[in-house]
């Protein structure tokens, strides 16, 4: 019987996944299902310029994985059984459950209030479409002179205000942050999103902590209230909450731990990655939620299942830092080069040719997830006996 195996989630990773089991796996031995609530690609580190009103180029599912043998599945994830190795999804035909063998994890994660009053009633968000579609559609409605303020001062909110304000002179666009404006880059970077920021006309406010969300102003912990027509958060993001439930072990954040080959410590058969994943970097820290981590954690799961279900031996992909690239609009950049454990260095580059760089970075991971199938080797190979396997791969609940 062919191995069944489940991808959950098809972002960066998961796509990616999906599409490097397919090209180094015989389909003859294996059956892979992509599971995903919606039927085409979302280029999330473009969001926030979606919420500025640039359209993006479609990527519907079934163009990109035509011709793998990838079956796609287009549902929500409700539950995971990692004990009974079954997956509960709800999609146009009613509620199913699917029967696995392996599992890649790769739902990734969302916004988070952070457990702020009035966040959740009265901001915007940029971590998923329908939020970015929303956002897009309230900026469109806002009066000159009116203040649009994102809070955050990580790559999100530093990409979102500059997209804003580029997109939008005719508005007042601030930033609050709650440390140091670009405090997590080099000086002469630091120096670089000072002096774009001035020439966009983006009041920053530093070392500021909002307590509050109202419809019309934020509310700082040193008991000022900054007026505001849309209030836009950017101040982290949460995992989605099916695999704390699924007697997996995860951290207090709801990621699943993880060893070297991003499989699950108290369940092997699980592979988590991205996002979803509390991964160790080679630098012995943590790898942060990015699509950075996301792609190089994807295919280490990947190659790691191909070699558990072939017996050959799987290469050792780097899961460390290089850089951090920023777009400030759509002529500006910062390419800021890290150590492995993402520790600004003294170089980076700046300006156009920093913009023009940063779009080679976004179109290329798109590219990759589009085409997930490129450059590999031709040869799929054959399952080793033992990871041959029985059962039927969907079951309809009563």
């Amino acid at each position: 019987m062919q191995h069944r195996i489940i991808v959950l989630g098809a972002g960066y990773t998961g796509a990616f996944a999906a599409g490097r089991l397919a090209k180094r796996l015989h389909p003859d031995d294996v059956q892979i299902t992509l599971v995903n609530a919606e039927a085409d690609f979302v280029e999330r580190v473009r969001l926030h310029q979606v919420a500025a009103g640039q359209d993006l180029k479609p990527r519907p599912f079934a163009e990109m994985f035509a011709g793998t043998g990838v079956e796609l599945r287009f549902a929500k994830v409700t539950a995971v059984d990692a004990d009974a190795k079954t997956v509960a999804v709800t999609g146009a035909t009613g509620p199913e459950t699917l029967a696995y063998d392996t599992l890649v994890y790769a739902l990734g994660s969302g916004w988070t209030d952070q457990g702020v009053p009035g966040v959740a009633e009265h901001a915007h968000e940029v971590a998923s479409r329908p939020g970015a579609l929303r956002l897009r559609d309230r900026l469109a409605r806002m009066d000159a002179g009116q203040t649009v303020t994102v809070v955050g001062g990580g790559l999100t909110g530093v990409e979102a205000a500059t997209e804003f304000a580029e997109a939008r002179p005719d508005l007042h666009v601030a930033l609050v942050a709650r440390g140091g404006l670009g405090d997590w880059v080099s000086p002469k970077a630091q120096e670089h999103l000072r002096k774009v920021f001035g020439g966009l006309g983006i009041t920053v406010h530093e070392h500021t902590d909002v307590v509050e969300v109202r419809a019309d102003a934020l509310v700082t912990a040193d008991g000022r209230t900054l007026p505001t027509a849309a209030t836009v958060w950017t101040t982290g993001f949460a995992v989605h909450p099916v695999a704390a439930a699924a007697a997996l072990e995860t951290t207090d954040r709801g990621q699943i731990v993880v060893d070297r080959d991003l499989a699950s410590v108290s369940h092997p058969d699980v592979y988590a990655v991205g996002d979803a994943a509390y991964a160790i970097g080679d630098s012995g820290s943590p790898l942060r939620m990015s699509c950075a981590s996301g792609i190089p954690t994807a295919q280490v799961a990947a190659d790691a299942i191909v070699a558990r279900l072939t017996g050959a031996k799987a290469g050792r992909v780097p899961l460390g830092y290089v850089q951090q690239c920023v777009s400030l609009g759509r002529g500006e950049g910062l390419i800021q080069f890290v150590t492995a454990d993402d520790e600004a260095r003294s170089g980076s580059l700046r300006g156009r040719f920093a913009a023009r760089y940063k779009e080679l970075i976004c179109k290329g991971a798109a590219w990759g997830v589009a085409n997930p199938t490129y450059g590999l080797p031709a040869r799929r190979r054959r399952l080793a006996p033992a990871a041959a396997t029985t059962g039927s791969t969907v079951k309809a609940l009563a």
